[in-house]
């Protein structure tokens, strides 16, 4: 429930509009911009991971990982893993989406690297409380990829290998 009405929200609050996207090509191109901020959660916790790599090996650089190295290394492959597909997805969504929506781009973005690091920081107090943060990213992904079935196969059948 919390997904939607953040979105809804920031899309009716928040003044900015996308700029005038005419062709598929160009709409890729501000996809992939927006898709660039979406990495700094990932890149962020590649550095934490590396740091808290480097602290705790100094002690046994070869002993096991501690709890607090194989945290952040779990979070970085699952962010990268999700981040795939959200950008896959949401390259074939801005493809679908009239003009006037196509605001929605950015804001889903921010919606995933906010979720993504709400679930670091769920994941790092505990792993019971990480739902929350995986359920922000993942029921967007789930939208997403319905979404763009549909477009596909039911709204515009005749332009699917097009």
């Amino acid at each position: 429930l919390f997904c939607p009405c953040f979105i809804y929200g920031a899309y009716v609050f928040l003044p900015f509009d996308a700029p005038l996207l005419p062709t598929i090509s160009a709409r890729l191109v501000y996809t992939l911009r927006c898709a660039a901020f979406a990495t700094f959660p990932i890149v962020l916790g590649m550095i934490v991971s590396g740091i808290s790599r480097l602290c705790f090996s100094a002690l046994e650089p070869f002993g096991e990982l501690q709890r607090e190295v194989e945290l952040h290394r779990t979070y970085v492959s699952q962010s990268v893993h999700l981040f795939i597909l959200y950008f896959f997805n949401m390259a074939v969504l801005a493809t679908y989406l009239p003009q006037e929506v196509l605001k929605l781009i950015p804001l889903l973005t921010g919606l995933f690297a906010i979720s993504r690091l709400i679930y670091w920081l769920s994941y790092a107090i505990g792993r019971s409380f990480r739902a929350f943060g995986f359920s922000m990213t993942f029921l967007p992904l789930l939208a997403m990829l319905l979404w763009n079935l549909y477009s596909m196969f039911i709204l515009e059948p005749e332009n699917l290998l097009a």
